[in-house]
């Protein structure tokens, strides 16, 4: 992830020439990486809520081709054309982010490889509020936060994107099991990795809050829009139907 973790460094130099504090720099960096993968996140969001929508046709078919595993693919697919659904919509914004998320991990785990800026090597060892230097780790007051962040965050969007509901029995168990595993395996590595990395994840996490916060609004007006619409398409299937009874008759 050297490759997008070198671009990455320039950005945060030129923020630290802005601002003069890496602590500040990587706050600000933080805002702008969510922001800029904002869009992505706003159509990931749209795409489940589209797809709750239709669920209860999902588990009909789910529940019906149980024992037919083609049949159930095929009717599914059949589904997702009448609803205009695209099952990609909501992966595609989660994979492009994945690469920026990695290389910002590469960039601030080692930030001396990927800056060349002399004065940002010593910036890296600089103090921040309570934490004595940047390039150490924290060994509390930081992986604690970054871990309570992270939780209420996963917590939030899988109630956000309806993931749960989605999910037979196997798949709630696994994302039960990741909604505490992943919290606690950030507050390991954040325990490990330098101070600038854990304010790097606890700020977007609580940033993610926010907007989660947000986007839950977005999702329950998105929602009744779809109810409506819903209750159009309806009312003109039957209208259809009448016209073609009229017809015959």
């Amino acid at each position: 992830m050297g490759i997008i973790a070198v671009p990455l460094g320039y950005l945060l130099t030129f923020i630290y020439k802005l601002v003069g504090n890496y602590g500040i720099s990587l706050i600000i960096l933080t805002v702008l990486v969510k922001l800029i993968l904002y869009p992505l996140y706003f159509k990931q969001i749209k795409s489940t809520a589209s797809m709750s929508s239709f669920q209860p046709k999902m588990k009909a078919i789910q529940e019906k081709y149980k024992n037919d595993k083609e049949k159930m693919n095929e009717e599914m697919t059949k589904l997702y054309r009448e609803e205009n659904f695209n099952p990609m919509g909501g992966c595609l914004p989660m994979l492009i982010q994945l690469p920026i998320i990695m290389g910002l991990f590469t960039l601030l785990r080692n930030p001396m490889k990927y800056i060349v800026d002399e004065k940002m090597i010593f910036a890296v060892h600089q103090s921040f509020l309570w934490i004595k230097d940047l390039g150490q780790p924290d060994l509390w007051i930081l992986p604690i936060a970054a871990a309570v962040s992270t939780y209420i965050s996963f917590a939030m969007t899988q109630q956000l994107t309806g993931q749960n509901e989605m999910m037979g029995g196997q798949g709630k168990s696994m994302n039960m099991i990741m909604k505490y595993f992943f919290p606690l395996s950030i507050l390991w590595l954040a325990r490990a990795y330098p101070a600038g990395l854990a304010i790097y994840w606890a700020g977007g996490q609580f940033i993610q809050i926010f907007l989660n916060i947000r986007m839950n609004k977005f999702r329950a007006k998105l929602k009744e829009e779809q109810e409506l619409e819903d209750k159009r398409r309806r009312a003109e299937k039957q209208l259809e139907k009448m016209k073609k009874a009229r017809m015959k008759g």
